[in-house]
């Protein structure tokens, strides 16, 4: 038997670079809950950022000693394949394509599965993160879900289309960004809580972002093109060259700037928790 232990917490005392190839391995689950490859990126006092991959029609459920219920918000986008997720408490499930994300807040269990016959890769952020107590130990006080449904028959004989309904589950296509240009890029804002701002950010071909910072930590991860980031922290100025699948970390109050050297446009997913201005 498989028992739970929480997972590898990576800090960093300034702004940094963090290669794909230097990002902490895991593997959350047992073999009720299904196993899942993380890779973990950062995990702070004020955010948490992982990979998360399942296999081709691979999925992750729950079990007594590994749980998906937890006292944070969370914003998942998916990076490859399909997404199934589903509130195995509500009957809610929700299909994600890549591009695609979906948001939902604390006490909301979720499982998740691989559709589309293709691995499933997904980018989480993760806020108030573990080391405030919001993951494991927090879902060891909740009620135990003994029994699993996937699917609202409550909707049968009075489903609307476009009608609203109670959704613990939101997802977010990209019809529903909130589109800035404040910064001289494109951000699209995804989600934005007291916990948590999450989104997606396109740096064209030439343009600089102006420089900024955020009362939060913020984790910047890149999914196309090459992204140049550079951040100053107290007397030292940091500039790291990120490409697809390499993210940065920005502590609170460090100033920085994006820059697209190429002549494709570089774009990004990020977080910035508690606060984003």
């Amino acid at each position: 038997m498989t028992t739970y232990r929480p997972s590898p917490r990576p800090t960093f005392d300034g702004p940094a670079a963090i290669p794909y190839a230097s990002v902490i391995r895991h593997v959350w689950g047992d073999a009720e809950a299904g196993e899942v490859a993380d890779w973990i990126y950062a995990s702070t006092d004020r955010i948490h950022c992982l990979v998360f991959g399942l296999p081709v029609n691979g999925a992750f459920t729950h079990s007594p000693e590994f749980l998906t219920v937890f006292g944070a918000d969370e914003w998942l986008h998916v990076l490859e394949g399909v997404m199934a997720i589903a509130n195995p408490e509500t009957g809610e499930v929700e299909r994600i394509a890549a591009g695609g994300s979906v948001f939902f807040r604390k006490d909301t269990w979720h499982h998740a599965y691989a559709c589309d016959s293709v691995p499933l890769k997904v980018v989480e952020f993760f806020a108030p993160p573990p080391s405030t107590g919001t993951s494991g130990a927090y879902a060891r006080t909740r009620p135990y879900l003994e029994a699993s449904r996937y699917a609202d028959d409550a909707l049968l004989g009075s489903l609307v289309p476009g009608a609203p309904r109670p959704r613990t589950l939101h997802p977010v296509r990209e019809g529903d960004l909130v589109w800035r240009r404040d910064l001289g890029a494109l951000v699209g804002l995804a989600c934005s809580t007291e916990h948590l701002t999450a989104g997606v950010l396109e740096v064209q071909a030439g343009e600089v972002a102006a420089a900024h910072a955020h009362p939060g930590d913020e984790v910047l991860y890149v999914t196309d093109g090459v992204l140049h980031v550079r951040a100053w922290h107290g007397d030292a100025t940091r500039v790291f060259e990120l490409r697809r699948d390499d993210a940065c970390y920005l502590p609170a109050g460090a100033r920085h700037e994006y820059r697209n050297y190429g002549a494709a446009t570089a774009r990004a997913v990020f977080a910035v928790a508690p606060q984003y201005a």
